[in-house]
Formats: structure tokens, sequence, C-alpha cells
């Protein structure tokens, strides 16, 4: 049989991996391949600790297949361009691959199409992002419709996972260049690579103390270590969105308590908005571009360079805002809460245009993804597709006594306030003159002043929604 071409994109992994397997069955050996684009690693958003993440887990995939007698080819230039002349040089008989639903990966595969036999499969998605439609055909616009229909059809499980590859036949003679220096990682424990991937969903999913089992619990506290952090191995597909919503239905099935399972059932409602994100972008990609909801398309925003950079660095006055923020830049990564409390206080206190706020996201984050960053983005601005109402506005100080009670997560990343009395933590201009001075932090020297008064930027926000709007309820 003739050699295939399994071209790794978003898959940097050997189980439950379709499109390898997909080229195992056409013909070996199956020679893995990854092409440095350009237009992606050069991109605006393309941020320097994401892109380390991905060398990282290019070596670790490289490793992995060497252990089994392959080894990664790795190229550099257009993919059409690239893929097409890997194929000659080889013979391939076709070229293997997972299929994406952002703009510019259809439009890259169709040039790519054009020149050789390419096949795409599943695998971004636990299900086909385009297979979940409507009786009439038409595509979900709200979650909750989606996810019956989603749970409604046979749910994976473990037995459903492709095996990794045992061995795998090298590729003969097929040059390739070295794989990029890895560069620094951000600060927090994300090692890349499909293990570390495989370790954690294992120690969130199995076993007595499982943080699965109070997952609905604790997953919104910013101070506890409540969440899988698996979302940039599922970015880049260290890990199988199937493996990882199989480890949640399995799990569901082995909840000893009612709590338990109410773990798992958020656990994989959370793998199914970011299914749903997926079908919203393939459906709908003007997305990237503009708010879902035409009549929010428009909004006066203010778009203040000074107070974008107080958002960006992390000096708004607002603790909680301004401990995500520095925890973002610092390490790559964010809360998902604390993401909901920074994306609402841009956009719906200092109205700031949404955008601004998903590109800097896309460039300081590991798992940035197009559609799952762009439905976060509108869902909390209140112009997406199933979005918070626009008349919702977080109060960042009651979010931060809500979700950071004892302060540990604000301290950590704003030690300035460290001194601070707990009472006053998250909102430290309320603390009298001599309480300031005895505790040297002095608002407006040691730490910032609020930027902007929360309510009165809560109804300029409304006004600027337009009065035509439903009226918030009381």
């Amino acid at each position: 049989m003739p050699p295939t071409i399994w071209w790794v994109r978003r898959d940097l992994r050997l189980h439950d991996n379709i499109a390898l397997h997909a080229a195992l069955a056409h013909g070996e050996p199956a020679i893995p391949v990854f092409v440095l684009d350009p237009t992606l690693l050069t991109a605006p958003d393309a941020g320097a600790p994401r892109v380390a993440f991905l060398f990282g887990g290019l070596t670790a995939l490289d490793a992995d297949l060497r252990g089994r007698g392959s080894r990664l080819i790795v190229r550099q230039g257009d993919p059409a361009e690239e893929v097409a002349r890997l194929v000659a040089e080889t013979g391939a008989s076709g070229v293997f691959a997972e299929a994406d639903p952002w703009p510019y990966a259809r439009e890259r595969d169709a040039r790519v199409a054009a020149r050789v036999p390419l096949t795409l499969t599943q695998g971004v998605t636990a299900r086909p992002y385009d297979g979940i439609v409507k009786a009439d055909g038409a595509a979900y616009t709200v979650f909750t419709p989606f996810s019956r229909a989603w749970k409604a059809l046979p749910l994976p499980r473990p037995a459903d996972l492709l095996p990794a590859p045992e061995r795998l036949a090298a590729p003969s003679d097929v040059p390739g260049l070295p794989i990029p220096g890895a560069g620094a990682l951000p600060s927090a424990p994300f090692p890349p690579g499909e293990r570390e991937a495989q370790r954690r969903l294992r120690l969130f999913t199995r076993g007595q103390d499982a943080a699965i089992w109070q997952y609905d619990i604790a997953r919104n506290r910013m101070d506890l270590p409540g969440t899988s952090q698996l979302s940039p191995y599922l970015r880049f597909g260290m890990i199988s969105a199937r493996a990882a919503a199989a480890a949640a239905v399995d799990a569901l099935a082995h909840a000893a308590t009612a709590e338990a399972k109410k773990g798992a059932e958020t656990w994989l409602n959370e793998l199914i908005w970011r299914e749903f994100y997926q079908t919203v972008l393939y459906h709908h990609p003007a997305v990237l571009d503009q708010e879902f909801q035409a009549g929010l398309r428009g909004i006066p925003w203010r778009n203040d360079p000074a107070e974008f950079a107080a958002w960006c660095e992390g000096r708004t006055g607002y603790p909680v805002v301004d401990a995500a923020m520095r925890q973002l830049v610092q390490t790559g990564w964010m809360h998902n809460r604390a993401r909901m409390i920074t994306a609402s206080f841009l956009v719906k206190d200092l109205l700031i245009d949404w955008r601004w706020g998903e590109r800097f996201f896309m460039r300081h984050l590991l798992d940035a993804d197009p559609a799952s960053n762009n439905g976060g983005w509108q869902w909390t601005a209140g112009v997406g597709t199933d979005a918070a109402p626009y008349f919702r506005v977080f109060n960042p100080v009651l979010q931060g006594e809500k979700f950071d009670p004892d302060g540990l997560y604000v301290r950590e990343w704003v030690p300035e306030l460290a001194r601070v009395p707990q009472k006053y933590l998250h909102a430290p201009w309320a603390m009298p003159a001599d309480l300031q001075r005895t505790v040297q932090t002095i608002v407006g020297r040691d730490i910032p002043a609020p930027i902007i008064d929360h309510a009165q930027a809560r109804e300029r926000t409304l006004h600027a929604y337009g009065p035509n709007r439903l009226a918030p309820p009381h």
C-alpha cells in the first residue's frame, strides 16, 4: 500500500485520533506532518505563550512517535504548497486531517483539497460540529435545545475511544525541519503534551476525591482548584473532546451521591458549551467580526485607550478585575468566572468594544480558541446567540465577595493589598482614611483608585445599548 499523510493541526495526540486511524487504514506508513504556517504564527493574535505551548506539544508528540518507530515531519510555508510538495515527494495516496470550523481553516483546506486528495474527519469536537441541527435542517442558536439534541444521541463512552497505535512505520527519507524551541512558557503549571493531558483528566474525573464530584459547587470559586484546567490541552487536541466527554459520562454513571452526579452533569454541560460555540462558528462565521444580534450592532462604544490600558495591565482599582488580568498576563490562563467578571467590566463598565477584549484574550490565553473565545465575549456583552441579557452587569465588588470570599485569589495576584482587612479587600476605597494610613495602603497612592463608578457606569451602559430595549427588571 502506498503511504498516506497524517496532517497534524489541532490533534497533537495518538490516542483517540480519528484522522490518524483513517490514514493508517488507507495506507502505510502514515507520515505525520506539521506545517508551520506563517499566516498563523505571525498573526497579531498569535501570542508568544500559546505558540510556545504549541511547540512544546509538537516536541512531546515527536517523542511519542519516536517511541513507536516514527517521527514528526515539520515543514514551513503555505500549507497548500507544502502539503502538495509532500504528496509529490512521498507518492502518498491521500492526506488525512481533522476538519476545523474556523473560517481560515476551511479556506486553507479548500486550497489544499484543490491540489491533493484530502479527507477530513471528525475530531475537533466530540460530535461533528455540522451534524446537530433542527428537524428542518436549520442550525441551533440557543444552547439549551442544542444541548438536549446533543444528549439525545448515544453518549460517548470510554469503550468508543480509539487506542493509540502500538507501533508506527517510519517515514523513509522524508526531510523535515527541526521543531522550533518552545521558548519561555508562562509560570502557570501547564506542561504541554498528551501524557500531561491524560494525567489531568484522570485526576479530575477518577477517585473518591476527584474534583468533578464537587464541580457544580466549586467551579465558580476563583480561590479553589475546582476546575479541570484541561482547556489548553483541548485547544490543541492533546486530548480529544470525545475522551473528555466520555470521562464525564463515565463519571456520571458512577456518581455516588446526588451532589456528585450534579458535578458530573455540570462539567458535561461545559463541554457541550464548547461544542455549541464550534457549531455556531461553522454556521455563522460572521460572528468573528460582528455581533450575532443585528439589533445590537452599532452600540456607541466609548473606547477610551487609557481605560483599556488600565484594564489590560490590572490597575482598574477593582481588586478582583486587577487580580484576574494579572493572572492572565503572567500565566496565560484565567479562571472562567474571572473571565466573565473582567469581560463584563470592560464592556459594561468601561463601555469598550467587546472585540478589543476578545483580541487581548486571544493574544494571551493558552487555550484561546476562535469559537469559544468569541462565544464567551459575545455572551457577556449580551450580543451573541445565547447571550446574557444586556442589562446584566456584573458588580465586581459583589462578584469578588461571593467567589473569593476569603480574598485568597485577590491577595495572590494583587500583593499590594496584603495589609487591607478582609472587610475592605474587594472595595478598598471604602476604608476610612485613618485605616488606610494604619495599613500603609493609601488609595490613589499605593493602590489605584477605581477608574469608574460602577453604579454610574451601569446606567450609562443601559442607555448606550438603546432606549428601545426591554426595560431591566426591578
